[in-house]
């Protein structure tokens, strides 16, 4: 063995599938896309790299140390981190050109510089739908956006899934009542209630506001009950400031019009303990869970900005997003064993295989084939028969054609069916 045979790997944190995985992957991803398509989204495409001072104008803090940058020449450089940054970027760009409210979807790799774990990733799709406005832009939106990621895991065959969904002015509202300056801290540690023991929480926050604000807090983090009982709930604890007003409002309208929108109450929760870790929502948020696999973390988030795309213009873009970390979802789905009974049409229809010297032939029927729509592709290679089925079986032909000398002189071809193991004979132009 040579001593300079370099092993085959890729770095951590990045994802690789074999074949059948991959068709599974392409299928899942497709019929995202078209529940996207059939609901009014515009695609776009916006590049991977961005200029620094672009895609880092409104960030900090944690998402700052996760975002790959570098430089080239006298350019900074960074990999997008999310797609709806880039995003804000586009829509000031080209402002004049397109039509508000702008509806887009767009389907990509993004880069983050994050510890390495199981089902987390540092290259990763996501698939994204963004609503922007001209100035303003109907809370009837935020509704929306989680429609269409409800229809896009109905379509993919997903029933165990609950949208977590909450309002950052709330909590806004609440440590401003409680005259609480260490907001940022407070935030941080709320984003990680799910991932600390309940006691260790509580100790931290004690800390941070004191014992007696820190119980209120709780109280009203820890409401339970229905949708509209925990609406209600908030409201009788009588908080005039008005963001908590502000928030508890929209939070109903956006209960009120996922029922109208055709999403079952049953998908859906809210949780005034989701904040979203991106420092730019302002108003709706949202994760979403696999129930009986919380621990997986979430699969789908997003929310409200007010004006993301205010470093890039004067004008006023409020708008909507919401994200379907396609990677993560996948590697979740696999360890859960949804992958393992999910099935994807097979595009090869017919594998062709010539026995002799009957290439042109071969060559007739493959042309009459692909006009007609079929996939199908001519098997090259001198193998023998058996080993020739056993390739087919293995790549999930549908059937194979077998053409040989006298199939030629007939005018026919053999056709074998992979599933059936049935064989007929007849013209290539029967098909």
């Amino acid at each position: 063995m040579k001593n300079n045979v370099i092993k085959p790997s890729i770095l951590p944190g990045f994802m690789e599938l074999l074949p059948k995985d991959q068709a599974i992957f392409d299928d899942i991803v497709n019929k995202i896309k078209g529940v996207y398509e059939r609901n009014g989204c515009m695609a776009i495409d916006t590049p991977i790299i961005e200029k620094a001072e672009v895609l880092l104008a409104k960030t900090g803090g944690e998402t700052e140390k996760q975002v790959y940058s570098f430089q080239k020449g006298k350019n900074n450089l960074a990999l997008r981190f999310d797609l709806t940054v880039p995003f804000a970027r586009y829509v000031a760009q080209y402002y004049n050109e397109l039509v508000f409210p702008f509806k887009r979807y767009q389907i990509g790799k993004v880069y983050r510089g994050e510890r390495n774990q199981k089902g987390r990733y540092r290259e990763f799709y996501q698939c994204d739908i963004d609503v922007i406005g001209k100035g303003c832009l109907s809370i009837n939106n935020d509704a929306w956006v989680i429609s269409l990621a409800s229809k896009a895991f109905k379509e993919i065959g997903l029933s165990n899934y609950r949208f977590q969904i909450s309002n950052r002015k709330i909590l806004r509202g609440i440590l401003s009542e409680l005259n609480i300056e260490s907001t940022a801290e407070v935030m941080i540690l709320i984003d990680k209630y799910e991932k600390i023991e309940k006691q260790v929480f509580i100790n931290e926050l004690s800390i941070l506001i004191g014992n007696e604000k820190s119980e209120y807090l709780n109280r009203l983090l820890s409401i339970k009950g229905t949708n509209e009982e925990v609406l209600e709930e908030l409201t009788n604890f009588n908080i005039k400031n008005q963001y908590f007003i502000e928030g508890v409002e929209e939070l109903g309208k956006v209960n009120f019009m996922l029922g109208i929108l055709g999403v079952d109450s049953s998908e859906f929760e809210i949780n005034l303990r989701i904040i979203r870790g991106l420092d730019y929502y302002t108003g709706t948020v949202f994760e979403t869970v696999l129930l009986g696999n919380e621990s997986y973390g979430s699969i789908c988030s997003g929310g409200r900005y007010d004006n993301l795309a205010e470093n890039y213009t004067e004008n006023i873009l409020p708008g909507v997003g919401i994200s379907i970390g396609i990677t993560r979802l996948f590697f979740v789905l696999k360890e859960i064993g949804f992958i393992d009974k999910y099935e994807v049409k097979n595009r090869l229809d017919y594998l062709i295989v010539p026995i002799g010297e009957t290439i042109e032939y071969c060559g007739e029927v493959l042309k009459y084939l692909q006009l007609r729509g079929y996939g199908a592709v001519i098997y090259f290679e001198n193998t023998p028969l058996k080993k020739t089925m056993s390739y087919a079986n293995k790549i999930g032909a549908e059937n194979v054609i077998l053409i040989g000398e006298e199939e030629v002189a007939k005018g026919k071809i053999k056709i074998k069916n992979m599933k059936l193991g049935s064989d007929i004979s007849k013209s290539y132009k029967e098909l």
